[in-house]
């Protein structure tokens, strides 16, 4: 899928129910909050910006490390739910019996693992740019949201990188006034990813 993008959550997932029957709870997205910096600019994400996921129906799966082979949930399945609240999108998972790895439910009580991210894809027009002071802002306001992880480590895949650089060079090219300076920056970031 090119123009994928994923994004770590603010939020943190939490292991609630028994032992036996585990029941993982995070915020997946949160929506009205910047970003750190992602390269050369902050995003925010609008709570309309769900509203093609939610009118579309798609079918979320949750995943560990946005791994498709390490499912946690989906949502036909009625193992992952999704809600849409004021601050963001929570979840609840039933996970497995058995995960992979072995120990995830563990490592997320004991506070190893603990963050949230999503992937998605911006729609046309689902994006605004503007400078505001010294930094460039990226308002997200529709995408297309297809899975949402429990992750081990905040961190963003250099094609997550490659893919908000495109974008920041195309708000460049239209802008009035070059961010030569945050451009070097983000493609410095980029190349030490490599």
């Amino acid at each position: 899928m090119s123009n994928l993008e994923r994004r770590m959550s603010a939020g943190r997932a939490t292991v609630a129910g028994t032992k036996s029957h585990p029941l993982l709870r995070g915020m997946a997205i949160v929506f009205n909050e910047r970003s750190q910096d992602l390269g050369g600019f902050v995003e925010m994400i609008m709570p309309q910006a769900m509203e093609r996921t939610i009118a579309e129906g798609i079918d979320l799966r949750a995943f560990f490390d946005h791994d498709p082979a390490k499912v946690l949930g989906r949502q036909s399945a009625g193992t992952l739910r999704t809600e849409v609240t004021r601050q963001g999108v929570t979840v609840e998972i039933d996970p497995p019996s058995v995960t992979d790895p072995p120990n995830l439910m563990e490592s997320i009580q004991r506070g190893d693992i603990s963050g949230m991210s999503f992937s998605f894809r911006i729609m046309p027009n689902g994006e605004d740019w503007k400078r505001e002071g010294g930094q460039i802002v990226r308002t997200v306001t529709d995408m297309r949201v297809y899975e949402i992880s429990v992750v081990s480590m905040p961190a963003y895949e250099q094609t997550d990188v490659e893919v908000a650089l495109r974008a920041l060079r195309d708000f460049e090219d239209r802008a009035p006034r070059t961010v030569s300076q945050l451009r070097a920056r983000a493609e410095a970031r980029a190349a030490s990813w490599r």
